[in-house]
């Protein structure tokens, strides 16, 4: 059983409002934390003791109300033995852009600290990290890779093109980009100096 302190649900500040829809986001968390539940077989009760929450807060976040911190989501994460990305993720698409400064972040009570989640790792998956540096001309065209391959790239730096051939998302620096891996993809760089990070996800 968790001993740790209740959190005060009641002092977390407006986390999430600045980043996306704040009522789509809790309702998704909120219908998150009771799927979860359900699937673990506990009462609010008993989840909201291992959580350290009041069981009224439990029933609050449940229901679309408050505005839960990420120390909040980690201790009912860490309940129901779920990642945090799990109760926070958005729902996927085979191609999803998040630019710099968006995406559903987090921040800390008492810390200048914010997780921003990008990307969960679906279960029974290997993912493969890669740094990739570029310059402007010929396009990088890739051949489909394995079946249930999925790209994730970041730009660190320089700007370019990049995903299917037909929709390339322009990238920025700080900006995310998702496609599916087994299809044909290009990453075109606009500019010298062009880096990223990719991550390779095999399903």
């Amino acid at each position: 059983m968790n001993s740790r302190a209740p959190v005060r649900q009641t002092e977390l500040p407006d986390v999430w409002s600045e980043h996306m829809g704040n009522a789509d986001l809790i309702g998704r968390i909120a219908a998150a934390i009771r799927r979860e539940r359900e699937r673990a077989g506990l009462s609010q009760t008993d989840l909201a003791r291992r959580a350290g929450l009041a069981k009224s807060t439990l029933s609050q976040l449940e229901a679309g109300g408050g505005n839960p911190s990420v120390e909040t989501l980690w201790a009912l994460g860490t309940a129901l033995d779920v990642p945090f990305s799990r109760l926070v993720e958005p729902p996927r698409t085979a191609v999803r852009v998040v630019r710099a400064g968006e995406g559903p972040a987090a921040r800390a009570e008492r810390a200048d600290y914010a997780a921003a989640l990008l990307a969960a790792c679906p279960p029974h998956a290997r993912r493969d990290l890669y740094r990739v540096t570029a310059g402007p001309g010929e396009p990088r065209a890739s051949d489909p890779h394995p079946p249930g391959t999925v790209e994730h790239v970041v730009l660190a730096s320089g700007r370019a093109r990049v995903g299917p051939p037909g929709e390339p998302a322009e990238l920025a620096p700080g900006d995310y980009v998702t496609y599916p891996g087994d299809a044909p993809h290009v990453f075109e760089a606009l500019e010298p100096g062009t880096s990223a990070v990719f991550l390779m996800e095999y399903v």
